[in-house]
């Protein structure tokens, strides 16, 4: 249902799977009841739209918080208040979150935090959303509402602000990154020039925000299709320097995400920010505090940084050698930073890593008990010949099997006697 002139209208979702799953119906019923209305909202009519995998539901509603908990409680639906100020419930069904805000007018802004005051009018909720690609919402019967001209955008992919750009990033600063999230999850071509020149205006604010919010939309708009063109827009708008406190190395991420595709891996954030913002150990340390990476992040960064291999693409043995040290993760992500770091062609260091593809290292057969039964006295000599026994087993490409290790052991007991 559009109501912006001659845009194009929206078809029905009526059709659609998660709009018919049980849990979905059941959250509908409780909205809708009692003069009381509810919809989806958001991201789940947008990606429906888009052709893209649903994975999350919000819904917006006329009944206060309140309203819907204790509704909520009388279907046997767990509700949690996770935002009750703002007028936002978590309903837990079917072992998944459902998000339910009441709709909502601000009254006050400072770029960071809101006040809003709860209200019933669909059309004024929705006009205080970011995107218009956001502001789309959809009924139980599976119409669907576009007051803001949000379909014709998802026909055109693109990400455009409500109303004044300037205005809406004002109101929360954040959206400086959503702006270009959303165009490398939704979008191709350049971003929309209205939005990007209200995102240079505003970049300025992102610093007075905090490191976990702009982290969250970093992470997600790195692993999204679109990252590298996008990634390189900010940078030409000086917005990328501001997050990361210096500039990002461009090539370094293009290649990084060409090795994933070219390897068939899943996008990985650590993975790709390594490539865009850290060369040496002294960058890691400064981005994990800049972004307050998580400590695996953190931890998957630095040891990427460790695994990066030579200067050439390792053989297979010499591969399997890296996996059994440095651990499986360790070594794809050592070899993708190599390959970003273009020192061979991005092929060769695919093919390295596909020769290992099934290969699992092995548990050194060995331990301090063997060592002790030969007639060896508990001390420092225990440690070093266990660890030359394994640099024996690995040199021989893990073949040796526990007899093997035992019988050389004793042969080395044996001579030193």
């Amino acid at each position: 249902m559009s109501r912006v002139g001659a845009m194009p209208e929206p078809p029905s979702l009526k059709d659609a799977a998660w709009l018919a799953e049980p849990e979905v119906r059941a959250i509908f019923a409780l909205l809708n009841r009692d003069g009381d209305s509810g919809r989806a909202i958001g991201g789940a009519v947008r990606d429906e739209l888009l052709g893209r995998k649903v994975t999350e539901v919000d819904f917006a509603t006329t009944a206060l918080p309140e309203t819907v908990m204790e509704r909520a409680k009388a279907a046997g639906i767990k509700s949690v208040p996770t935002g009750i100020e703002h007028g936002t419930v978590t309903l837990i069904a079917g072992g998944r979150g459902y998000q339910v805000t009441t709709l909502r007018e601000d009254v006050e802004t400072d770029g960071r935090h809101a006040v809003v005051r709860f209200g019933t009018d669909w059309e004024a909720d929705a006009r205080r959303r970011d995107f218009t690609i956001n502001a789309l919402s959809v009924d139980a019967d599976g119409a669907v509402y576009d007051p803001v001209g949000g379909y014709s955008d998802i026909l055109a992919l693109r990400v455009r602000f409500i109303g004044d750009a300037d205005k809406r990033i004002a109101e929360d600063c954040l959206r400086v990154l959503r702006l270009f999230r959303f165009h490398a999850e939704c979008c191709s071509g350049p971003v929309d020039r209205a939005g990007l020149d209200a995102a240079i205006r505003g970049r300025h604010r992102l610093r007075a925000l905090a490191a976990e919010r702009i982290t969250h939309e970093l992470a997600r708009l790195l692993v999204a299709d679109g990252a590298a063109g996008t990634v390189e827009e900010m940078q030409h708008a000086g917005i990328l320097p501001i997050i990361l406190g210096g500039i990002g190395y461009l090539e370094r991420l293009r290649r990084i995400i060409d090795f994933e595709r070219e390897a068939g891996l899943a996008p990985s954030f650590p993975r790709r920010l390594a490539a865009l913002a850290v060369r040496i150990a002294e960058d890691e340390a400064r981005i994990a505090e800049r972004l307050t990476l998580s400590n695996i992040d953190r931890e998957a960064i630095a040891a990427a940084l460790k695994g990066e291999a030579d200067q050439s693409p390792p053989s297979a043995r010499e591969a399997r050698v890296a996996i059994y040290r440095k651990g499986r993760d360790a070594f794809t992500n050592g070899l993708a930073l190599a390959a970003a770091s273009g020192r061979d062609v991005i092929t060769n260091w695919v093919r390295a890593l596909k020769t290992v593809s099934g290969w699992e290292a092995p548990a050194f057969p060995l331990g301090g008990a063997d060592v002790l039964k030969v007639g060896i006295a508990r001390g420092p000599a225990v440690g070093r010949l266990l660890r030359d026994l394994e640099d024996w087993w690995i040199a021989a490409d893990f073949a040796p099997d526990r007899d093997s290790l035992i019988a050389r052991l004793q042969q080395i007991h044996a001579g030193q006697q």
